[in-house]
């Protein structure tokens, strides 16, 4: 197997590391990790000759040990993720830790001076948030939204990992605090950009941040004007939404967040707003976020061969995208949670309607038949002829349903990591259940990137080359990159068949 050699320093000692052409990023990560004797939380930053920033991952460019990397450990996260992006940190900060990182920032601002003879405007930045946090953390006395609760005995509680203490509705109820504490603060506009972009990396931010920035996504879109929706409404509609995803390794609410928020960058990125009515973005966003509701991590060939209650009650027809829909709405039936009640019988009805056939849409039985009727109408493609539209708004679904590998290959990769664990739980199951093994499942057949080639090659580059036809500016953001994923996983595949050849030529 290929395998790339790195030279880096650390600590003032030359170091090597190895790494094969299908080891993850988080392995990398986890190499340079155990060489800098880090911690998981915290950061590092690896440099070249030029004193340039690289990106630490599995396409690092190997080098010699006359021009090695240098790698140094430059903070402690403590879960911190983006300083400032609230306008305050954001994770769980205990006062120690507040401590340790004025003395890294201090220490930061001596090796700064010494190079440059000042201290930098982001470093004075820097300290002077940390002193801010610091007197709010002495003279506020609940501060739940980043899981920090201080009260008469000065008890100081993080919400992960999770405790054995903790039920799943009190984790959940913590978490709703901390989303409610956060939503009064402010996201700076550097975030609000960022969240309109495919490059988005979802790993970085908590379930109670991530229910904050679906917050600002109904907001920036204006739908709450437009819509009459209270913003107390909003915020138990999008709760009750978390609480309906499961804990399951895939399809959670993390991957309704990644959906949910491609499909506000491709809104922003094709200027959607100007092309179809604000009601259909609600349809669409809302499918998104809704399109997962409650999946069980079994998918509807499973559903169907274990004749599940699923499989009963919806007559074998997409099971579980039925299942979505029947969930979403049954949110939305309890008057606290419902984002449509101020809305017309008429809106609420064309809402319900477009929020049904999208979310069907997603249910891949269906695939080519609405990526075939997408390439007729492309040519011809007319924004005010309502069928047309209608098949525009299953195709954006879909696109961010499964536009995980359009990401960056560090934000991507974890994800597909991910899908296959989920995978072989099914597939494990059904041979202990005697049922058919769903082929593309199987542990013991499929590999990471066969898995992957041909999901992009067949999937998704036909349904992202039509959708860039109509929208040109696509190109760069969604196809380009899921180019690159076919080129990566490809070059990984070819790798592993030269390690199985060369195993087979070496047997006796």
């Amino acid at each position: 197997m290929t395998t790339r050699i790195i030279h880096f320093t650390v600590n003032g000692r030359l170091e090597r590391a190895e790494f094969g052409a299908d080891c993850s990023a988080a392995d990398v990560k986890d190499l340079f990790r155990a060489a800098a004797e880090a911690g998981p939380h915290h950061i590092l930053k690896l440099y070249d000759p030029s004193g340039r920033v690289l990106n630490i991952c599995p396409q690092l460019e190997a080098n010699s040990e006359d021009s090695y990397y240098r790698l140094e450990v430059v903070a402690s996260d403590f879960q911190i993720k983006l300083l400032g992006v609230f306008g305050l940190p954001t994770g769980v900060l205990m006062p120690a830790e507040l401590d340790d990182m004025e003395y890294r920032l201090h220490h930061l601002e001596s090796k700064v001076i010494e190079d440059v003879g000042k201290t930098p405007d982001i470093i004075c930045e820097l300290k002077s948030q940390v002193e801010s946090f610091r007197r709010k953390l002495e003279s506020v006395e609940h501060l739940s939204w980043m899981g920090l609760f201080k009260d008469d005995g000065d008890q100081q509680v993080s919400p992960k990992p999770r405790t054995p203490q903790l039920s799943v509705q009190e984790e959940r109820q913590q978490v709703r605090r901390k989303f409610l504490n956060m939503s009064s603060l402010q996201v700076t506009e550097e975030v609000r950009e960022h969240l309109k972009s495919p490059i988005f990396d979802n790993w970085q931010w908590e379930e109670a941040e991530m229910l904050v920035l679906l917050q600002v996504m109904y907001t920036d879109l204006d739908f709450l004007t437009a819509f009459h929706i209270e913003l107390e409404v909003l915020q138990n509609f999008l709760f009750e939404v978390y609480c309906h995803y499961n804990s399951i390794p895939f399809h959670n609410f993390q991957h309704c967040f990644c959906v949910t928020q491609m499909m506000y960058g491709l809104i922003w990125l094709t200027d959607l707003r100007s092309k179809l009515g604000r009601i259909d973005l609600l349809i669409m966003l809302t499918s998104a976020l809704c399109h997962d509701l409650d999946h069980p991590g079994y998918n509807n060939v499973y559903q169907i061969n274990a004749q599940t209650d699923l499989a009963l009650r919806y007559n074998d027809i997409s099971p579980l995208e039925n299942h979505h829909c029947a969930v979403a709405f049954g949110i939305l039936s309890k008057p606290e949670c419902n984002i449509l009640k101020n809305l017309t019988s008429e809106q609420y009805k064309h809402i319900r309607g477009g929020m049904i056939k999208c979310i069907l849409a997603t249910d891949m039985a269906r695939h080519n038949e609405i990526l075939n009727k997408f390439k007729v109408l492309q040519p011809v493609f007319n924004f005010t002829n309502k069928d047309h539209k209608e098949v525009l708004m299953k195709i954006m679904v879909k696109v961010s349903d499964i536009s995980n590998e359009a990401r960056p290959m560090a934000v991507a990769e974890p994800w597909l990591d991910c899908l296959l664990q989920e995978f072989f739980n099914q597939s494990d199951t059904e041979k202990l259940k005697g049922l058919p093994v769903t082929p593309f499942m199987d542990r013991d057949k499929v590999s990471k990137p066969s898995s992957q080639t041909n999901f992009i090659r067949f999937v998704l580059l036909p349904l992202f080359t039509e959708l860039t036809k109509l929208f040109p500016c696509l190109e760069q953001h969604i196809l380009e990159p899921v180019q690159r994923a076919l080129e990566y996983y490809s070059d990984m595949e070819r790798a592993r068949k030269e390690e199985e050849e060369e195993e087979g030529t070496n047997k006796p």
